[in-house]
């Protein structure tokens, strides 16, 4: 038998708005809010593991250990920065070269993430060749 992820955790000094930030990214939905507690976030249907965002006192004071790596599914890469800069996110520099194939961005409170050059379609047409 193995474990299997239940939910992805980030920390947040505003779980509601870093749960807005990454519902409106992901394309999710916010599943619970118990009183500004721990703010889940998923897919409607329940697909995938879901995200809980949890209020902490600190703010963030390194570079995270784990981050998230999204893909432009639909768009351009470029398009997908775009629009996650517009929800909120920042460009973020984590010591990337300048040569490297993917964005390094932030969320609301600094929790980095990447976004890749190839979407789900690309990797999908590259593997039935």
């Amino acid at each position: 038998m193995t474990s299997a992820i239940s939910s992805i955790a980030i920390d947040a000094h505003d779980p509601r708005r870093v749960a807005d930030f990454w519902a409106a990214a992901l394309g999710w939905v916010v599943l619970e809010d118990p009183d500004e507690e721990v703010v889940s976030i998923g897919p409607a249907d329940g697909s995938a593991p879901g995200i809980d965002v949890i209020p902490v006192p600190d703010a963030k004071s390194v570079k995270n250990r784990l981050h998230l790596d999204l893909r432009a599914d639909g768009s351009t890469q470029a398009e997908e920065v775009d629009r996650l800069l517009a929800l909120g996110a920042t460009r973020a520099d984590v010591g990337q070269g300048p040569d490297v194939t993917w964005v390094v961005l932030a969320d609301p409170e600094g929790n980095e993430f990447c976004v890749l050059q190839r979407s789900a379609q690309r990797v999908a047409a590259e593997a039935g060749r």
